[in-house]
């Protein structure tokens, strides 16, 4: 279910019942990184700032910055001709290498500020035809800006492409952002042609690639070739990829090995119900590796017939750690279907996984750390809801160490070992143990961290507020090129130019300079950039400036008026939309609240709502609107705030569907959420509203009393389902 798709939208967070649905691949738009892409500067953000005309010159987005003067008529006029940088931009993106050196050309004679940026795109459609003496004279002219290591990034690329080892080294340590999975492939690899052990770092490397690509398939075959990697390397990563619903990345591994096998894979990735009643065979590894392949993408689409599959023939035919992979894979489909069945699948697994490594030492009984996410929710489902919490320990103490650590399997594996102290000789140990695993995420600022500290009876307080920013930070902040260019970027309507400017100039930022700079966004109503700059602090914490309250005497008017938690709601938009008025997805979710064109309709004729289908942009409609879908949600499930954040993102009929089986502690519900963008929605709406609730000033109600009662089924004779409700 969650595999193939995930929810869309400009936020954080994606997706949402008042949004559609699109294909996994949608990015976000305003939180890309560094660069928005983290590969190819060919792939390019979504102009967001609607209210600002496309227009817009330089001379206007300098109005920006401290000390601008004001508009003459001269100026005036200037900003009625069309912009050059967006003309460059325009230009880039249709490959245009004329009008690009053109514009190259005059925006550098009359020193554009934003020159570097026309030069950077002019350079990149060029790339095949450049040299290294020409990009370092491009990185001399632009030394230390973004553009210069987004080019090295891209030359990076090309150089590997072109397998110029010698200048791709020299090139390499000075890549700066150093975040692009195939330039670590290829750098890999030219540590291991220089006789370096990269075993460890290049099986990362290639298992930690999203799709197929010329550096990691590079990487792999050498060494591969070179017997560095085993074959048992290259089916982990098909099985893993197949798993994670990456075909191409399934057909490169295999063909690496087995080139002739192309067709079998084509076969088993379209039709792998047909695979295994016509190809399959388990005689030989590759045989056994393909058929294990197709179960598992089998169990993706319909995982009772892959169990169906396994019992009735190939759990026996295959070799126990394949047979136990395709268990695992199969019980991990179950789980995220919510299925009672999916623990003791799981244990199945784990039997044949046992037994394989009795029988050889070289068999594959290591499972993904999502897969094993996955053993652990459907363990804190079983039971009735009353969890199987010796298998959420043996889940979570078979994670990776990297993985253990996150605080969402810190807080659950405290959980289960004080539920288990109750029944053990060393009761007194264990509860020991689970309260300091507590304290070391108690007083985080996350979902887990707040849950932790109520777990404990630690008293609510908010991080003490930093001193005040000084004039000469403040003027720092103002003089600092990268964020003056990111500004003026938005200024014209480029916003993920912009925010990649602005995250790049945010690298090595102390944080007295990121309290700076995130304050100069808070001061321009650059909600978005106020907020994640100042999440990046370490100890200097504002939480102001993390959860800021613009339009608060309208909001906390509205939500008094149509009874609704002021906390809950500015939880809920600062993830959503960060605050950016002129927010819009791909899919046409628009405003602070992110609603769909269509939903607005509907709730404006529900709530009495006179209402044009333009002023879904407006600050106050797009308010109006969003809160009173919130509420007629709110209302649909008996005020439950985790059931109404789910329905918001995924859709009312999604939460009711999740909600039935039994009763289940709220978190424990929430960590079941099959859709990993709606899990972490809820999670963080329901978290954010907690710090809002104390930073309102009002009776701060702790995160458990908002995740409330048991979640299970629609109590008999209560209100029934709003089935209107989109």
């Amino acid at each position: 279910m969650g595999g193939m798709w995930s929810n869309a939208k400009v936020s954080n967070s994606r997706g949402s019942a008042v949004k559609c649905r699109v294909p996994a691949s949608s990015n976000s738009v305003y939180e890309p990184g560094i660069d928005g892409s983290r590969s190819r500067a060919v792939r390019h953000g979504r102009r967001l700032f609607g209210a600002l005309v496309t227009m817009l010159g330089i001379a206007g987005a300098m109005s920006w910055l401290p000390g601008a003067q004001a508009q003459t008529p001269a100026s005036a006029s200037a900003r009625s001709a069309p912009d050059p940088v967006l003309e460059a931009r325009d230009a880039y993106r249709k490959r245009d290498r004329a009008r690009l050196a053109a514009l190259r050309d005059a925006t550098a004679s009359t020193q554009n500020p934003l020159a570097m940026w026309v030069a950077y795109w002019d350079a990149n459609v060029r790339l095949s035809t450049l040299q290294q003496p020409d990009l370092d004279a491009f990185y001399s002219r632009w030394s230390g800006t973004y553009v210069e290591d987004r080019l090295r990034n891209d030359w990076l690329l090309e150089l590997g492409r072109r397998r110029d080892w010698v200048n791709f080294s020299t090139d390499f340590p000075r890549f700066r952002m150093s975040d692009d999975r195939e330039v670590t492939c290829y750098a890999l690899l030219t540590e291991h042609l220089a006789g370096h052990d990269v075993r460890d770092a290049a099986r990362n490397a290639w298992f930690a690639q999203r799709d197929a690509d010329d550096g990691c398939a590079l990487l792999a075959g050498t060494l591969l070739t070179a017997k560095v990697l085993r074959p048992g390397d290259a089916w982990r990563k098909a099985r893993v990829s197949m798993d994670l619903n990456r075909p191409r990345a399934v057909a490169q591994a295999v063909t690496l090995l087995q080139p002739q096998a192309d067709s079998a894979v084509q076969v088993l990735l379209d039709a792998p119900a047909r695979y295994l009643s016509d190809m399959a065979r388990a005689n030989g590894r590759v045989s056994a590796e393909l058929t294990t392949l197709a179960l598992i993408k089998l169990a993706a689409a319909d995982p009772d017939a892959a169990a169906v599959a396994l019992r009735e023939r190939w759990e026996r035919a295959l070799p126990d750690d394949l047979a136990a992979w395709a268990w695992a894979a199969t019980a991990k489909q179950s789980a995220m279907r919510l299925s009672s069945g999916a623990p003791e699948q799981f244990q199945r697994a784990e039997r044949l996984a046992a037994d394989s490594a009795k029988a050889s030492e070289f068999a594959d009984n290591e499972w993904p750390d999502d897969m094993l996410g996955w053993k652990v929710r459907a363990a804190l489902r079983a039971n009735q809801g009353t969890g199987r919490w010796q298998q959420v320990v043996q889940g979570i103490n078979a994670m990776t160490a990297t993985e253990q650590s996150e605080p969402v399997w810190v807080y659950w594996k405290a959980r289960a070992l004080q539920s288990l102290a109750s029944d053990s000789q060393d009761g007194e140990g264990l509860r020991n143990q689970a309260h300091e695993m507590l304290g070391t995420i108690a007083g985080q600022l996350h979902f887990y961290g707040k849950l932790a500290s109520e777990r404990l009876g630690l008293p609510v307080s908010l991080p003490e507020r930093p001193l005040a920013i000084t004039p000469a930070e403040r003027q720092a902040a103002a003089d600092h090129p990268g964020l003056n260019r990111a500004l003026q970027l938005i200024a014209i309507g480029l916003r993920s130019e912009g925010v990649r400017e602005w995250n790049y100039s945010l690298l090595g930022m102390t944080d007295r300079e990121l309290l700076a700079a995130a304050q100069r966004a808070c001061d321009r109503e650059l909600w978005d950039r106020c907020i994640n700059t100042s999440d990046r602090t370490r100890t200097e914490i504002d939480m102001q400036q993390r959860f800021p309250t613009p339009f608060r005497e309208q909001l906390l008017a509205h939500t008094r008026e149509i009874g609704l938690d002021a906390a809950y709601v500015y939880g809920l938009i600062r993830q959503e939309s960060r605050f950016v008025m002129g927010a819009r997805s791909a899919v046409g979710a628009s405003g602070l609240m992110q609603v769909m064109p269509s939903t607005a309709r509907w709730t404006a004729k529900r709530i009495g709502l006179d209402y044009r289908h333009d002023q879904i942009s407006d600050r106050d409609t797009n308010l109006k609107l969003g809160t009173g879908y919130l509420k007629l949600v709110l209302d649909d499930f008996s005020g439950s705030q985790p059931l109404a954040a789910a329905a918001y993102n995924a859709g009312p009929s999604r939460s009711r569907r999740w909600r039935e089986g039994p009763p289940l502690e709220p978190a424990v519900w929430a960590e079941n959420i099959p859709f990993s963008e709606t899990r972490d929605y809820v999670k963080k709406v329901l978290s954010n509203a907690a710090y809002y609730a104390a930073l309102l000033g009002g009776d701060a109600v702790s995160l458990s009393s908002r995740l409330g009662k048991a979640i299970g089924p629609r109590e008999a004779g209560g209100p029934g389902i709003d089935r209107d409700l989109p």
